[in-house]
Parts: C-alpha cells; sequence; structure tokens
C-alpha cells in the first residue's frame, strides 16, 4: 500500500510517501512557514531530484494543495494522480486515554482529539487542521491516526499515576501518558532484531534525544514507564524544556516575578533547557562548541542534560529488574558522541561498556563485545511505523 504520511505542525506540514510492500520512501519533504510571509515547500525524490517552491501558503489546506501537487509534478513527481494515494496516515500528539492504538479517522475519532486539545494545545490543534485538509481534498481516501500516546498506554497505574487526589485523576484524567510512542517502539523492535532475539524477552531502555527528549523503559515489547508526563514537559533536560523540577519552584517564580499562567507556561517550555541554562543555544551542537572554549554555562547545560539522562538510566534498570539493551536515537542520540559518551562514563557497574572508538566513528553498535549491556545507535523512523500502522488498519477495515 502506498501511504502519505503527515506530521502537522502550528506552521509546518514534514511529510513522507512510503510504500508498505518495499518499506522504501518514495518522497519526502517539509512546508514551511505556513501563514507567514516566505512560506517554502521542500521536496526531495527517492532518485535524490530536490526542488524547493516559495509561494503565499496561508493555511494547511493549502499546504496540503502544494504537497499533492508537487507529488502529481511531471518533472518531480512519484504519482500520476490523487488515487494513486491510498491512504493518509498523520502523527497525532495526544489521544488521551480513548485510544491505545492507531484509529481509523471517523467524525467521533476527530470529536475526541477536539476534547484533548487542553491536553496538547501546541499539537493537538495543528493535527486536527492536517485531518481536516486531507478530508476536503482527498475526499475518498481513508485516513488513520496514528498516536504519540498509543505505546505508552498500557503503562501499569504504579508507573502513570501522580500522587495527588485521585479524584482529580478521575475527573480531569491527569496522569503520565508520555510521547515520543512510535519512535521508542520502532527503535527497540530494531534493537531486538539486531540482537537475534525476541522482544518478548528483552528488557530495554530508549533514548530519544531530540530538541525534545523522552526515554523509555520497555519489558517484552510493553512500555512500563516513560520519562515525559501529562505534558511533554516532564522529564529529561531538552532544547527549551526544563524537564523535571520541584512544583512549588514555578509558584515561587510565579510570585517573584509576577508571572501569568500563560507566561509561566512559557517560561517552561521555550526558554528553559539548554537555551535558559547556557544563554548560548537549544541546539547541542552550538552547546558542545561553546564547552570547548570552557563557557562556563555552557558545561553546566551539557554536564546536566547527560546527569538526567544517566539518572534515568538506573531508575530505570531497576523499574526493568536487569537490562538487556540501550538505545540512542534521535538528532542528539543519533548524531553526538560527546553526549553518548558521557550518559555511558562510569556505568559499567550496570553492565553498560561502551567502546570509545565505534561510538565517536558512530557505528550502530557501540558497546565492547564483553559489554553485559549492548548499546545501539539506531536511526528513528517514526513515519515507517505510521505507514504500517496505517496499511495494517486500512486493510483491516475493508476486510
Amino acid at each position: 500500500m502506498k501511504v502519505l504520511v503527515l506530521n502537522c505542525g502550528s506552521s509546518s506540514i514534514k511529510y513522507q510517501f512510503i510504500d508498505t510492500e518495499t518499506k522504501a520512501s518514495l518522497a519526502k519533504g517539509v512546508v514551511e512557514r505556513i501563514g507567514m510571509t516566505g512560506a517554502v515547500l521542500s521536496h526531495t525524490r527517492h532518485d535524490g531530484d530536490k526542488i524547493k517552491i516559495a509561494g503565499e501558503i496561508l493555511d494547511h489546506k493549502m499546504a496540503v494543495e502544494y504537497v499533492l501537487g508537487v507529488m502529481m509534478s511531471k518533472n518531480h513527481g512519484v504519482i500520476d494522480d490523487e488515487e494513486d494515494i491510498e491512504a493518509v496516515g498523520h502523527r497525532v500528539v495526544h489521544g488521551g486515554e480513548t485510544f491505545s492504538g492507531s484509529v481509523l479517522i471517523t467524525d467521533d475519532v476527530i470529536k475526541v482529539l477536539q476534547d484533548n486539545i487542553e491536553l496538547a494545545p501546541l499539537h493537538n490543534p495543528p493535527n486536527i487542521k492536517g485531518i481536516q485538509a486531507v478530508t476536503r481534498l482527498l475526499t475518498n481516501t481513508p485516513q488513520v491516526g496514528v498516536f504519540d500516546t498509543a505505546f505508552h498506554a498500557k503503562m501499569p497505574p504504579k508507573s502513570y499515576l501522580y500522587g495527588i487526589p485521585y479524584e482529580l485523576y478521575k475527573k480531569y484524567k491527569i496522569r503520565r501518558y508520555g510521547f515520543h510512542g512510535t519512535s521508542h517502539l520502532f527503535v527497540s523492535q530494531q534493537a531486538a532484531e539486531k540482537m537475534g532475539k525476541d522482544i518478548s524477552e528483552l528488557k530495554i531502555i530508549t533514548a530519544h534525544l531530540g530538541n525534545g527528549c523522552s526515554i523509555a523503559a520497555i519489558k517484552n515489547g510493553q512500555s512500563i514507564d516513560t520519562s515525559m508526563g501529562f505534558t511533554p514537559l516532564e522529564g529529561l533536560l531538552m532544547g527549551t524544556r526544563s524537564g523535571d523540577l520541584d512544583p512549588h519552584l514555578i509558584l515561587y517564580i510565579m510570585g517573584k516575578e509576577g508571572l501569568s499562567l500563560h507566561e509561566a507556561s512559557t517560561l517552561l517550555n521555550k526558554h528553559s533547557g539548554l537555551i535558559g541554562l547556557s544563554g548560548e543555544s537549544s541546539d547541542m551542537r552550538e552547546v558542545l562548541a561553546a564547552v570547548k572554549d570552557e563557557q562556563r554555562r555552557s558545561v553546566y547545560a551539557f554536564e546536566l542534560f547527560c546527569y538526567r539522562i544517566k539518572k534515568y538510566i538506573g531508575a530505570y534498570t531497576a523499574a526493568l529488574g536487569g537490562l538487556d539493551a540501550l538505545v540512542f536515537t534521535g538528532g542528539i542520540g543519533e548524531n553526538s558522541s560527546e553526549v553518548r559518551a558521557e550518559v555511558c562514563r562510569d556505568i559499567d557497574y550496570l553492565g553498560i561498556q561502551i567502546d570509545n572508538l565505534k561510538n565517536e566513528n558512530n557505528e550502530e553498535l557501540i558497546s565492547v563485545n564483553s559489554s553485559k549491556v549492548q548499546v545501539f545507535r539506531i536511526s528513528t523512523n517514526e513515519e515507517l511505523v505510521i505507514a504500517l500502522d496505517t496499511a495494517e488498519i486500512v486493510s483491516e477495515s475493508v476486510h
């Protein structure tokens, strides 16, 4: 089945057109600055052909029109007409407690997504806009929602409940949801395959490290705990997000600085993390450059970033009752040998020993041969997971 995968943000749409039979990406690209001046579509075909198209792209519907147009283009396209797109799979951030797996999109599903907007105010609205755009433009094409939260939906209550009155959980569904689920699922399955073992027999920790960061404990193929919580703010230090902190701290800052709820949210989500600590950048590459120049705040940011990951690895090894594999993925996890080296430093007592040369060369298996725990650097492919889930759901609905 040929599936168009869409990841809709507030001002961008990333897309990929995938043949699920061969698992090949036929084309991919991104529409940026939707609704702003300087909007542009960047498109790359499987044979390396590339094109950039600038235009007045006012909304998500127009952005999807641009995507369809370039995909059907005589010179740069990969399909003859819209009917060659057999299904559309959407990355949807928050499914709440309603969805523990991918679903065929219906009016009822859209209603649930709208009800969950307050749980993911930055993500669910553009996700819904993308679905509505496809509904108008590809009237008869089935659509599937693949949820970031779904992989973590079966965590036990001891992992997802918070230490607040239980009535608040029942009333407002305040619980740990977790995110990056498709990435954690994909790389854990890849690790098991590379080990030549059934994932149902393994204990794996996956670290998705990018601008947003999360870590997951995966036992027998199931997520049993993850660092992101009710929102993507909890857990590890991130590019612009604070991660874990004392809950009273924000109340104290709000009182001292006279911040509104919106301003406090912006502080924690946009001006904290690497950029808040370093004062340099939210980009780990730029932070590392500042570390080499011995800029003290960047050193703090780098060390705290790695220390948080190391603490979670220790905690999740205990939660899993042992560890068979540790996986690094995401932009930082895949590309920063410095982060991987610092995280794995002095934790050989957990059975984690990396080979410095393999790590510096960005090899896939970076642990020494004698390491009890195999340590991997695996490129994530969330789009492929979404495409495969979409094909499966659509095929089931037909039969």
